[in-house]
């Protein structure tokens, strides 16, 4: 019975008042031991896949139909890796394998490893808005961003292997689905998320560190991108378990 539940038994929905996600290219051959067999990396030019950090302030988190007064808000934050995966229709599916899910409220942690696969933890998360810049930072969880909000010309982030913004829009997240993989049966949890007015802005990120990221001990891990979406109504269906013929 609990594990049942943990599958996304019914669809969930929420407000995003903010998603700020920061994208680093990794060569996928330092990738490529982190995703499970079903799926296979998303790669540009055959060289460089993605991990996407997405900090998510949610509003009225609640089972999709319930009135928003039962809804909760939370701060959420997603270490995912860009991949595809062929379903048993023939249909490439571009989506997103979670390595890490924190929040900032134990709540959260409680209903998210209810519900979820995603594992869940709860850090100290702290958010200050000064003049023209934002800063999301945790002591527990070591991690810092600094972010400037003033409204002008954004430049792609030094090093990126992007060309323009048109193409790092492409590895914006979050993209339509997420996998979850359960080896023992070789079984595929497909979650579909569904939005509206889905129109990244980029961002200027003045400075960064992660500490999870620097403990996956990448040779080469390169901020590629960082945009920030904001008013944004969102619901994830209920999750669909099929069994991977690989």
């Amino acid at each position: 019975m609990f594990s049942f539940l943990k599958n996304h038994p019914f669809a969930i929905e929420a407000f995003f008042d903010s998603s700020i996600v920061l994208t680093f290219a990794i060569p996928k051959d330092e990738l490529i031991h982190l995703i499970p067999e079903c799926v296979e990396l998303d790669t540009l030019n055959n060289k460089w896949a993605f991990i996407a950090i997405a900090m998510v302030q949610t509003k009225g988190l609640r089972p999709k139909g319930l009135p928003k007064i039962l809804g909760n808000n939370f701060f959420l934050i997603g270490y995912r890796i860009f991949v595809k995966y062929t379903n048993n229709a023939g249909k490439r599916l571009r989506g997103l394998y979670i390595i890490k899910s924190e929040t900032g409220k134990k709540k959260m942690e409680l209903l998210g490893n209810i519900f979820t696969h995603y594992n869940y933890t709860t850090t100290d998360i702290n958010t200050n808005h000064q003049d023209n810049k934002t800063i999301i930072k945790s002591a527990q969880s070591d991690f810092k961003l600094e972010i400037e909000t003033r409204n002008e010309e954004v430049l792609l982030p030094l090093g990126s292997p992007f060309t323009d913004w048109k193409e790092a829009r492409k590895f914006s997240g979050p993209l339509p689905f997420t996998f979850t993989y359960f080896p023992e049966t070789k079984k595929i949890l497909i979650i579909e998320g569904v939005r509206q007015n889905w129109t990244p802005k980029p961002l200027k990120v003045i400075d960064y560190h992660f500490s999870f990221l620097n403990s996956l001990h990448f040779k080469e891990a390169v901020l590629a991108n960082a945009f920030i979406i904001n008013n944004i109504p969102y619901y994830w269906k209920k999750g669909k378990t099929e069994q991977w013929n690989g």
